[in-house]
């Protein structure tokens, strides 16, 4: 499947900047069952100053703000080429052993309810790509899918507390099970294109597990599937803070306002 993505992000600070700093994460992986065809960002605003793969394996361009800024816009488009391989992405790679990837975060770390889930888990089933479609099921039927509860600070715990969230929670308390289970797993953020839609609300975040003899595979607890060709993904990390698709420090701004704008829409299969 060829999907063409448009993502512009758009900052406006109520003072102009003094300093700024942003990291990006923005660029597609090439990895098994992803091609990028193309792939362009363009600034406004900001200028780039190095491009590097980060421990994760993560594409980042780190950018600084020039002072007196009011106003950055970050455009990123491009095409990806994509294959349905059943969520399997395979091998382990990157700077980080697995061993890393059984670490708790402050956004995944186990409380009294989310030990309660895993405990009523049939941890006895011998498939282990099995027993974690049964967690990703257990999440969904213990955090209904809803806007507006949680943000990006919320933690697994939180959002088990609540009893709803959206993708980000799903994916933390999934990652935070599967840990406590001695499975590596890692947060994964990046573009799913919607049946029936071209322009999104924002960018989706899911979990990937590691699987003996698969490698890794990829499990959307909110949309109860493995990713499949609709999936893009961007990038990876033990939580959302280390894939997120823009981090930094912003300094005198004043207050800021973000805006974004998504199209995620399959082109016709080149001949």
């Amino acid at each position: 499947m060829r999907l063409a993505i448009s993502h512009t992000t758009r900052y406006l600070f109520s003072q102009p900047i003094a300093h700024g700093l942003q990291r990006l994460r923005l660029k597609p992986k090439t990895t098994h069952g992803q091609r990028i065809q193309d792939w362009t960002m363009t600034l406004d605003g900001a200028r780039a100053e190095a491009d590097y793969d980060d421990h994760n394996h993560n594409g980042t361009t780190l950018v600084t703000i020039a002072p007196g800024t009011t106003e950055v816009t970050i455009t990123c488009a491009g095409v990806v080429e994509t294959a349905d391989n059943a969520g399997i992405i395979g091998p382990h790679l990157g700077a980080l052993p697995l061993w890393c990837f059984l670490a708790q975060t402050p956004l995944t770390r186990p409380g009294a309810q989310l030990r309660a889930l895993v405990a009523k888990l049939d941890t006895a089933i011998p498939d282990k790509l099995e027993m974690l479609h049964s967690l990703s099921g257990a999440v969904i039927g213990a955090v209904r899918y809803e806007t507006g509860y949680t943000d990006a600070g919320t933690s697994a715990e939180e959002a088990m507390a609540t009893g709803v969230g959206v993708c980000q929670d799903h994916a933390h308390i999934f990652v935070g099970a599967a840990r406590l289970l001695g499975v590596p797993a890692r947060y994964v953020s990046g573009y799913l294109m919607m049946d029936g839609r071209i322009d999104q609300d924002a960018g989706h975040g899911w979990a990937e597990a590691y699987v003996d003899g698969l490698g890794w595979v990829g499990f959307d607890v909110s949309n109860g599937i493995s990713p499949d060709a609709r999936y893009v993904r961007v990038a990876t990390g033990n939580d959302y803070r280390e894939a997120a698709p823009v981090t930094g420090l912003n300094f005198g701004a004043g207050e800021s306002a973000l805006s974004v704008k998504l199209a995620v829409e399959q082109q016709p299969a080149q001949q």
